[in-house]
């Protein structure tokens, strides 16, 4: 384990990334649908489009709205947003027009950064609301922009490279956007010396990126997990990075695999099993994998267990959030225990804490996780009573439960909203998904309680089969009851096309939980 220091007072990360890489000037940096660009030019471009912001009047810590399809131009206009000063605020995708009209108005974003591709939807969220946005800057327009839009390719090429901005390590750098499932999304405020602290605790020390490595993320660059996958980690080390505008079906993902060969690929439980299943699947020697990371949700012991015995090659799983930026608890390449999400990574604490806020001091016993670290988000935008609830002190709650075995390895048990008491004993969905998903016929399963003819809770099953496969709710249950408490296994079942999830993989149990009170 490397010693990690902390970064200077005086901090600018886009600068730290050009400084850490100058030596790498042909080395290439990024590799994305459209060519590569290397050390030398990434620089080249960052500084320049810092220079365009400030020649548009873009004034340090004003904000500027993100909405791009992960590319160079994305690290381009994130990292030249840093070194100017500027605020960029990475949004999600795939949202609607709605979703961007809350986020411009909230933001008071003074410009939007777009590609070609999200301008009409854009548009439509610009037409919705009142906003300050001056200036729109596009990435590889897909026809003629209209007055007033520019295409980010000539701001680039016409602008003159600036010095960095003289930022702080703990003034506010950027913003990421929380997941809305529970309300309107936060706008959830990071430093310039967060970026930092990731790279250093979990990119170098758990990861052990190096230069040498090509990486891929399935996870887009807009999710806190992909940041740190696809920019904040192999750029720090000076390795190679594949990026893909497209969705990361199985299809495109192999593609990838095969044709880059990266070294390390960063995906989620669902792209996983999803692979797995697929006939395309690559076989052991048409990949270079030497390494691969899993978030979002807890990955399944046997999703872990097949992926290692198809291709040699681990999964890291690990739990991190937009709050604390990257993973804080997870296995390592030298210490996996498939079923659990590992470990406190060095430099973050967790705790267990009861119901009261007392520390949970028992084996195996159901806790809120609370994890404090270097990385904490500063606050939630204009959000005091959220920000007051979530960062207490020192400590972040982070909203999941836990338990903790007798070796110290720490097994996801669900999100505190996912959570089911059954016959008065605390039942954790992800477990009776994850022994259901052991069934060889079963894709993917979630499980919400729902109430019986007495109103009593139990829990309900909902599973996507196999293409091909067929099973019957008898053989289910029978193969559910053998493995866990009887109280635990599902007594209704049903068997559905698709489960709705994020943008980014993630179960949405609650609007499983909507469909049934209808």
């Amino acid at each position: 384990m490397r010693p990690v220091t902390a970064p200077p007072a005086d901090f600018n990360f886009a600068q730290h990334l050009i400084a850490s890489n100058a030596g790498r000037t042909d080395k290439i940096a990024l590799i994305d649908d459209v060519g590569t660009l290397r050390y030398g030019a990434l620089a080249e471009q960052i500084r320049r489009f810092a220079g365009g912001l400030q020649a548009m009047g873009l004034k340090r810590e004003e904000r500027v709205l993100l909405l791009m399809q992960d590319s160079s131009d994305w690290v381009v206009a994130f990292l030249g947003a840093l070194y100017a000063g500027v605020i960029p605020v990475a949004v999600n995708t795939l949202l609607t027009a709605d979703d961007y009209a809350f986020m411009l108005r909230n933001s008071r974003a003074q410009a939007a950064l777009v590609s070609g591709a999200l301008l009409p939807t854009l548009q439509a969220a610009m037409a919705l609301v009142q906003t300050e946005v001056q200036h729109v800057v596009v990435s590889r327009p897909a026809a003629a922009l209209a007055q007033g839009q520019l295409n980010m390719a000539d701001l680039v090429a016409q602008s003159h490279p600036v010095l960095p901005a003289q930022t702080l390590a703990d003034e506010p750098a950027f913003w990421l956007y929380s997941s809305g499932s529970t309300g309107q999304p936060k706008g959830t405020v990071h430093s310039q010396g967060n970026l930092y602290w990731t790279a250093e605790l979990y990119g170098k020390n758990v990861l052990a990126l190096r230069e040498s490595d090509t990486v891929f993320s399935a996870a887009k660059l807009f999710f806190a997990y992909g940041l740190g996958n696809a920019l904040t980690f192999p750029l720090s080390v000076g390795a190679s990075v594949v990026l893909m505008a497209e969705r990361p079906t199985p299809q495109a993902t192999f593609k990838r695999l095969v044709d880059h060969q990266p070294t390390v690929f960063y995906g989620a439980p669902t792209g996983y099993g999803g692979m797995l299943a697929h006939p395309d699947l690559p076989a052991s020697n048409q990949v270079a994998l030497r390494l691969c990371s899993s978030a979002g949700e807890a990955l399944p012991r046997d999703i872990g267990e097949r992926w290692t015995a198809h291709f040699g090659c681990q999964i890291i799983d690990g739990i991190g959030s937009t709050e604390m930026l990257h993973v804080f608890l997870s296995n390592r390449p030298d210490d996996v225990r498939y079923g659990t999400t590992g470990k406190a990574v060095a430099g973050y604490e967790v705790q267990l804490r009861n119901e009261d806020g007392s520390v949970v001091t028992g084996h195996n016993e159901i806790g809120d996780l609370y994890i404090q670290g270097p990385s904490a988000a500063l606050m939630y935008w204009n959000n005091r009573d959220k920000t007051r609830d979530t960062f207490q002190g020192v400590w972040t709650k982070s909203g999941d439960k836990y338990t903790r075995d007798p070796d110290g390895y720490y097994t996801y048990a669900g999100r505190n909203d996912d959570m089911l008491k059954v016959s008065g004993i605390y039942v954790s969905p992800f477990e009776v998904e994850a022994t259901l998903v052991q069934l060889p016929a079963i894709l993917e399963a979630a499980v919400i309680g729902k109430e019986d003819t007495d109103g009593l809770t139990k829990t309900k099953a909902f599973i996507v089969l196999k293409t091909g496969q067929s099973l019957t709710e008898a053989e289910v249950k029978a193969f559910v009851k053998e493995r866990l408490a009887p109280y635990k296994y599902p007594r209704f079942i049903e068997f559905v096309a698709e489960l709705p999830k994020t943008a980014t993989g993630k179960i949405q149990r609650f609007r499983l939980r909507e469909l049934e009170k209808r």
